[in-house]
């Protein structure tokens, strides 16, 4: 005891480090606490204004009970984060207390191994790395993480009032594009953000260029800034629908071939209820989903936590922000708060600190410094959330809160027609079906919902929902996207499945017709001459076309019918 007390006194490290170690702690928790707290505090906002708005629409007793409800439900829910908060700080006791009993023997006993200045120390660096050694690193992996078009690399090939196409290169140097092949056009998630599909590039991991790696002629759809874009903040599905349509008209001007329409997440959902709309039938003849939750109502984790909220309570109202132009838009940060609230027992304030201060120190341990992976991931969770247009975030509200109906018919319509998942088999259009066979966000049952309808060729990816655009988009991961997989290789990933379409083009005919269809990944093609025709025909009077392509600024707008009154009567009926 007495060699500890002398030890102890010549080593004032001991008493800074632990002063430092506090002050980290503090402020690494505040941190953690803060990004849990500040969307809160914008729901409570938005909930007061959407409260004033309805306070004439129910009777005092409905309002009472509906009040209640709530408080049972804010009960639960603060029992679940505190809950999550003792079993993370339990875990972290069971892990240490040990070490720390140890350390203290051996600085008493003055044996070998890990004494309690080590032990200490150890902590210090704990803590230290996750409050100021992550941060740092989230902020220096942002020059490497996502597209960054102002760079040029990646050049605009088209654009309408709400969406840019970029073209994606290659990133390998050796790689010439097959101007000929099957083009393919990328829906990123509304919410999630883009980037994610373009996660580490430098680094062989990136969703998108996997495609442009491979020679394929290669587009992504890119959002334009919902808050300096009104077109964008009011855009219907009709519009989703005519833009995609025209981005596909533009590259198969382009390529000569039909486009194959790839949606990740929310995005997935999109390219189906746009394919279904009957508006794509002359444009695309593939469709590629990953990730993407086919019928919500199916989902035990966000399915479920909506479907506990009071009836009262369950309404998009209480997301809504609204723009200084008087434009209402979904909130985008406060949708992916809901994402934490329904797995608030792991993503509670301490439960995210402590399991990402172990994360680090293991990090650590291997190297000197933090994965660019991880530092990405953390980059993305922190940066990547935008806000939305109503219409898209009603076309989620009621995937999940309604379900598909027997007959496949989707709780949502484009056009006013009713979208039916077995009108894909009529199109005869070959879909390949992504999914994470540990996905939490997206649930295996969500997303397979089709299969309950019509014969779908599916793909399941070990690991969660992004998994697919970051582990395996390296070309050399265990589920390579250009590769076959699984047991007897009898899957295909989402690269591969496009390279073979595009080989059975070019084994049946060469190229393309407008005549060209497609059924589970086999062309049909009329076969051409040895003279390839294009895909558009010349005019008889080039004049005359030449004119009307000039005084074309925009495309024809057919006029949008609102889905939202009919959603909301919906879901209103199902809660009932």
């Amino acid at each position: 005891m007495e060699n500890l007390f002398k030890k102890i006194e010549s080593n004032s490290n001991f008493f800074i480090d632990q002063m430092n170690a506090a002050q980290n702690l503090f402020a690494g928790f505040v941190t953690y606490n803060n990004n849990f707290i500040i969307p809160y505090m914008i729901s409570t906002e938005y909930f007061r204004k959407a409260e004033v708005s309805k306070l004439d629409t129910d009777s005092p007793g409905e309002l009472w009970s509906a009040y209640v409800d709530l408080l049972k439900f804010n009960i639960k829910l603060l029992s679940r984060c505190f809950s999550g908060n003792m079993q993370a700080i339990d875990d972290f006791t069971n892990k240490e207390l040990e070490n720390y009993l140890i350390a203290l023997y051996n600085s008493f006993s003055q044996s070998g191994g890990e004494n309690l200045d080590n032990f200490f120390s150890r902590q210090f660096h704990m803590i230290t790395g996750v409050s100021k050694t992550l941060p740092k690193a989230i902020k220096d992996i942002e020059p490497e993480f996502g597209f960054h078009f102002e760079g040029k690399a990646n050049p605009l090939f088209a654009e309408t009032e709400r969406f840019l196409l970029y073209r994606i290169q290659p990133t390998d140097q050796n790689v010439t594009v097959n101007e000929k092949g099957k083009p393919i056009i990328i829906i990123p998630p509304f919410v999630l953000g883009s980037n994610i599909l373009s996660f580490l590039p430098g680094e062989n991991k990136s969703y998108t260029h996997c495609y442009a790696n491979q020679g394929i002629p290669t587009y992504i759809r890119i959002m334009k800034d919902i808050q300096t874009t009104p077109a964008f903040q009011t855009m219907t599905m009709d519009d989703d629908a005519l833009d995609t349509r025209y981005f596909c008209e533009k590259v198969m001007e382009q390529h000569g071939k039909k486009v194959t329409l790839n949606g990740y997440c929310q995005g997935g959902f999109s390219a189906v209820c746009n394919i279904l709309s009957n508006e794509l039938d002359h444009v695309v003849d593939a469709l590629i989903t990953c990730v993407a939750p086919m019928d919500g109502t199916r989902s035990k984790g966000l399915g479920d936590f909506l479907n506990s909220l009071p009836p009262r309570f369950n309404d998009l109202i209480y997301g809504t922000k609204t723009l200084p132009n008087g434009n209402k838009v979904a909130d985008g940060q406060l949708m992916g708060w809901v994402y934490k609230l329904k797995s608030v027992e792991n993503e509670a304030p301490m439960a995210s600190f402590l399991r990402d201060m172990f994360m680090v120190a293991q990090m650590e341990k291997r190297s000197d410094s933090i994965s660019k992976t991880a530092a990405a991931i953390n980059y993305w969770l922190q940066n990547e959330r935008t806000d939305i247009p109503l219409s898209i975030a009603e076309m989620s509200f009621a995937s999940y809160n309604i379900p598909v109906t027997s007959d496949g018919t989707l709780p949502v319509k484009i056009f006013d027609r009713e979208l039916n998942f077995k009108g894909m088999q009529k199109k005869k259009i070959p879909w390949l079906l992504c999914y994470g066979e540990n996905d939490d966000l997206v649930e295996k049952k969500t997303a397979l919902a089709p299969l309950d309808y019509i014969d779908v060729e599916t793909a399941p990816f070990p690991k969660g929902h992004v998994a697919i655009a970051t582990s395996w988009s390296h070309p050399e991961s265990e589920c390579a996207l250009h590769t076959r997989f699984g047991p007897d290789n009898r899957y295909r990933g989402p690269v591969r499945f496009q390279l073979d379409l595009n080989e059975a083009l070019d084994t049946s005919a060469g190229t393309v017709t407008p005549e060209s269809d497609t059924t589970h990944g086999k062309s049909l093609l009329k076969k051409e001459g040895a003279k390839t025709k294009s895909i558009q025909k010349e005019p008889a009077n080039k004049k005359t076309a030449n004119k009307k392509t000039a005084n074309k600024k925009t495309l024809p707008r057919k006029k949008a019918v609102p889905a939202r009154t009919s959603i909301k009567k919906q879901v209103k009926k199902q809660t009932k």
